[in-house]
């Protein structure tokens, strides 16, 4: 399951990603990481979610959408444990593909979300007015 936070800047999206992962102790029985492009909020999150500070690996910090794809499909294969995967600052991580050219990862994560039974957060910045259509069935 795929799940999009979608607001301008400052609308809170992110303090709502934060809350429902944390949240999500209570109900998830595996592994959740919160991905994010830097180390900003770390201790906004109980210490048993896993943190994960893009911009420490140079491949993917500012990446295209696919490169992101294989980072998330990578954490995916050393972790079958992994169950929920929290992404803040979305736009910011794969900045080099427009939001509008990535229907074909939205499927894609879609089905790895399928086959690997893990759960995504996704925080896009965007007006939900300006979001591509791909995208709007997947807001919260």
């Amino acid at each position: 399951m795929i799940q999009v936070i979608a607001g301008n800047k400052g609308s809170g999206k992110t303090k709502r990603l934060i809350d429902m992962a944390n949240e999500a102790l209570k109900s998830e029985h595996g592994v959740i990481a919160f991905i994010d492009d830097d180390k900003r909020y770390i201790y906004d999150l109980r210490h048993e979610i896993r943190f994960v500070d893009a911009s420490e690996y140079t491949a993917v910090k500012g990446c295209e959408a696919d490169v992101f794809f294989g980072f998330i499909s990578g954490m995916l294969a050393v972790n079958f444990d992994l169950t929920l995967i929290c992404v803040d600052a979305f736009l910011k991580l794969c900045k080099k593909t427009p939001l509008a050219e990535m229907e074909g990862f939205f499927t894609r994560l879609s089905a790895l979300s399928e086959s690997s039974k893990c759960s995504f957060i996704i925080n896009i910045s965007c007006d939900t007015e300006e979001l591509p259509e791909f995208v709007k069935p997947y807001v919260i």
